[in-house]
Formats: structure tokens, C-alpha cells, sequence
């Protein structure tokens, strides 16, 4: 096996192409490096019920990076960590929503509430995991912004320039990703993470080879090792043939 032992890949805009697919040649290439002993991961701002019908089509049994961190699996449907946000957390996040007419949802064990399917139930029977905003008001989301950094325990990413996406503090695809190369017992130095948005930033610099999307975000270019082509243009495969299985 040559340096690099685990890839972790971002999924929207990074593994899948514009309708929200795999293409043969990254799904072929996949199974080329897990063929050669690498691990191939998931790492996704989703929740595992958005990820379940990925990971059973390309019969990918590894470790999943699941809400930005916040959900770390062994393997599908086996739990190895989950990090919670407080009841109060949530409340005070949807009363910002609600007072800047924001489009928000987030993710919780029990499922996905957003703007038309809120809770109407007990908010403390529900173990939530990451809150989420969308606005194209760009002062609407700077205030927001400025209230969720002024409380300092939120880590505050996006995965769209128009969104804002909220965990615990410290909780990130690259907290995720440690947690699963403690579980296999190698470095974050070994690891490939791919990705094309801001709560891709964190694994991008921590990872040994941190490769942003040719459609990736400015910020997230300048921060890489690497920059490759564009989600459409099977930049999987390209990056295992040409950095991986070399």
C-alpha cells in the first residue's frame, strides 16, 4: 500500500456529479483503491438517512462522517459516536430563523424538521444534531452569523455561499475523520479528504493530502494541497489513479 490509506469524500459537489449521482468511473476507481487496501469513506454534511441509499447501491460497508460530524459510524447502521446540540441551542437558533424569515431545518436522530415540517412535540424528546440556515439576504445572514460566533459553542460552516450550517464547538468532518483513524489505527497524515464547501475546511487542512473541487469554494481553493477538477469531471477517479495508486 503507498502513503495514503483512508480517502474521505465530501458528497455533494465533490462525489456527486450535478444530478446528484455517482459516475461509473468514480464508483469504478472507488473499488479499485478499496480493492487495494485503501478505505473509502463518506464524509457528508447529510444525515445517514440521506446517505443509507448511497452507500447500500455501491455496497460500501466503511466508516461514515455523518452531519458534519456530529454522527460517526463503524460501519452502516453501527454506531460509533454521536455529539448532541442543546434543547436550548435549537430554540434559540429557530427563534433567529423565525425572526430574520430564514429558510432552516435540521437534523435530528428521530429524523429532518425544517421551515414547513417543524416540531409541534416536546423539543426535549428529540436528540438533535445540527441546525442549519439558508438565505440569499446577505445582511440577514451576517447578523445571524454575528450571533452564533458572539455565543462561542457553535462551530459555524456552509456547504453553499447562501447557507450556514451549526454543530457543537469542535465538531467537524475533521473531528469525524480522527475518530475513524483512531478506529483503524493510522494518521490523519495517510488520510485524502476531498471536498468543496467551507465544512469541508477543516478536513481539508488537517487531512495529509487536502484536495479541493475544481467548483469548490474560493476559500476552500486557497486552503488546499490540491486542486482538481470539477465534480462532473470524475475528479474521484482522478485523484485516486494520479495521488493514490501511484
Amino acid at each position: 500500500m503507498g502513503r495514503y490509506k483512508l480517502i474521505a469524500l465530501d458528497m455533494d459537489g465533490t462525489l456527486l456529479n450535478s444530478e446528484h449521482e455517482v459516475s461509473e468511473e468514480n464508483r469504478e476507481w472507488m473499488m479499485k483503491a478499496l480493492d487495494a487496501g485503501v478505505t473509502v469513506i463518506l464524509s457528508t454534511g447529510r444525515g445517514v438517512q440521506n446517505v443509507y441509499p448511497y452507500t447500500d447501491k455501491l455496497n460500501l460497508n466503511t466508516p461514515i462522517v455523518a452531519v458534519n460530524g456530529s454522527e460517526v459510524w463503524e460501519a452502516p447502521r453501527r454506531l460509533l459516536k454521536r455529539h448532541l446540540l442543546s434543547v436550548d441551542s435549537i430554540m434559540a437558533m429557530h427563534e433567529l430563523a423565525v425572526r430574520y424569515d430564514t429558510w432552516f431545518w435540521s437534523y435530528a436522530v428521530e429524523g429532518v424538521f425544517n421551515k414547513e415540517t417543524w416540531l409541534t412535540g416536546d423539543p426535549n424528546a428529540v436528540q438533535w444534531l445540527k441546525f442549519g440556515y439558508f438565505t440569499d439576504n446577505d445582511e440577514s445572514r451576517a447578523r445571524i452569523l454575528e450571533w452564533l460566533q458572539a455565543e462561542g459553542i457553535y462551530e459555524v460552516t456552509n456547504s453553499h455561499p447562501h447557507n450556514l450550517e451549526i454543530n457543537p464547538k469542535g465538531i467537524s468532518k475533521a473531528s469525524g475523520i480522527r475518530e475513524v483513524c483512531a478506529l483503524l489505527g493510522i494518521d490523519m497524515s495517510e488520510v485524502v479528504a476531498m471536498g468543496d464547501s467551507l465544512n469541508d475546511m477543516a478536513m481539508i487542512k488537517e487531512a495529509g493530502l487536502g484536495v479541493a473541487m475544481g467548483n469548490a469554494q474560493d476559500a476552500l481553493k486557497a486552503a488546499a494541497d490540491l486542486v482538481t477538477v470539477t465534480n462532473n469531471e470524475n475528479a474521484i477517479a482522478k485523484v485516486i489513479r494520479e495521488h493514490v495508486l501511484t
